[in-house]
């Protein structure tokens, strides 16, 4: 099927309101308030699919049917723009060249949810991106689509932009609502969870700023035209972030189910420099490596969790024939050492201790049994940790291992790399 992206259009200055109001901009939103109720566009986003684009891919409509009826306490919208996963840079681009496409799918969200704030939780570092929805918000309050009395229907909704402090932990639901507090970024144990208590106790919806995006679109065209797109349970477009060795770099809205092998060859331009694929992470960091033979699997949910991997944020690494495994292990885990929140032991001590035999075994000085030590840190990792922090930190060791043992076992017999690597970072 053709396909013509809607999340990222080729539109010029769809950042300015006027631009986006002349391609259809916030008539979703005026459909939404004036022909539809809260309850029907829960249901219409329910019945479209519709699932998180933020790693998770819990489905955002029946999310927001958890929240408590008449509870007597505010509820709170909070988007997830904390975009920290490594190879991930889709919603920097929404945020920045189509912010009020983010803004409407807020907007109806809160309707939606009966929310009357809503809190856009921003990465640290995005500075631009902060400012640019901050006008965005400005001139939709100009246009009456923020503030008091939205389009003359008496809902009332104030939009804040919180800049955090730049940590990947805040990117986790429970610490980002901790962050947005005003207290350190540590995770909560759930349940309870958010939409029962989330922000200061209060009913909470927590949703990506991609999935968000895609509600605006759902509300004017309907469940049937966005499960028409993608697959039978994976549906709708996605954007894959491709990074790495590829001649063509970016971000690619395409129909969820689309091949790998299509999105790395037709859309990425191929490997770089002619070189042979060697491996593939799918889904971001944190997510099982896939080796070059596996690059056949469609790009949705099921698909990828049936090949030994996960979708996560969609964030495609890929790695050519040049590519040290070991040392890709190692910064991956220098990461999450570095981002671990310190709360948990086995997540604090786990990716501190991984780091360190990775390390060593990169520089010759490992051994055999540190191969099963790796292993067995893995296992005391994972599922033993408030939130997914120490999970996401064992996939790249443990399938690297698994997949790619002859390199390990190299850099640990002959003292050295198996393959040609420029400059080493210690």
């Amino acid at each position: 099927m053709s396909f013509k992206p809607f999340l990222l259009p080729s539109i010029p200055d769809n950042d300015k309101i006027d631009v986006y109001m002349k391609h259809g901009g916030y008539t979703a939103l005026a459909k939404a308030i004036k022909e539809m109720t809260p309850q029907q566009i829960t249901e219409e986003v329910i019945n479209s699919g519709l699932r998180g684009r933020g790693g998770a891919g819990f489905p955002a409509g029946r999310k927001w049917s958890f929240l408590p009826k008449d509870s007597g306490k505010p509820i709170y919208l909070c988007v997830n723009a904390d975009e920290s996963e490594p190879g991930t840079c889709k919603d920097r681009e929404l945020m920045l060249d189509h912010p009020h496409m983010v803004i409407e799918g807020s907007i109806i969200t809160s309707f939606a949810i009966n929310c009357h704030h809503a809190f856009i939780y921003i990465r640290g570092e995005f500075a631009e991106e902060a400012r640019q929805l901050e006008r965005a918000i400005a001139a939709a309050e100009d246009k009456g689509y923020v503030g008091k009395n939205i389009l003359g229907s008496g809902f009332d909704l104030k939009i804040s932009v919180y800049r955090g402090g730049g940590a990947y932990i805040c990117g986790e639901e429970t610490a980002l609502m901790t962050s947005l507090e005003g207290g350190k970024g540590y995770p909560r144990l759930k349940p309870p969870f958010p939409a029962i208590s989330g922000l200061y106790g209060c009913p909470t919806i927590i949703n990506n700023v991609e999935t968000l995006s895609n509600v605006p679109h759902i509300v004017n065209r309907g469940a049937d035209w966005f499960k028409s797109i993608g697959t039978e349970k994976s549906t709708g477009s996605k954007i894959f972030c491709v990074s790495g060795h590829v001649n063509k770099p970016g971000n690619y809205e395409l129909p969820m189910g689309t091949p790998l092998r299509e999105l790395l060859y037709e859309h990425a331009g191929g490997i770089k420099n002619d070189r042979n694929l060697k491996a593939v992470i799918p889904g971001g960091s944190s997510v099982p490596i896939l080796t070059a033979d596996k690059i056949d699997v469609k790009m949705d949910f099921e698909s990828l969790t049936e090949a030994g991997s996960m979708l996560g944020s969609a964030a495609v690494i890929v790695m050519d024939e040049s590519t040290c495994i070991v040392h890709a292990a190692m910064v991956i885990e220098r990461f999450y050492r570095h981002e671990s929140c310190g709360q948990c032991t086995p997540c604090r001590q786990g990716t501190t201790w991984m780091y360190r035999v990775l390390h060593r075994i990169e520089h010759g000085k490992g051994t055999m049994e540190d191969l099963e030590l790796l292993l067995d840190i893995c296992d005391n990792i994972e599922g033993n940790t408030i939130c997914p922090l120490g999970d996401a930190a064992v996939p790249a060791v443990r399938t690297s291992i698994k997949q790619f043992r002859d390199e390990y076992e190299y850099h640990i017999n002959e003292k050295k790399c198996l393959v040609t690597l420029g400059k080493r970072f210690e």
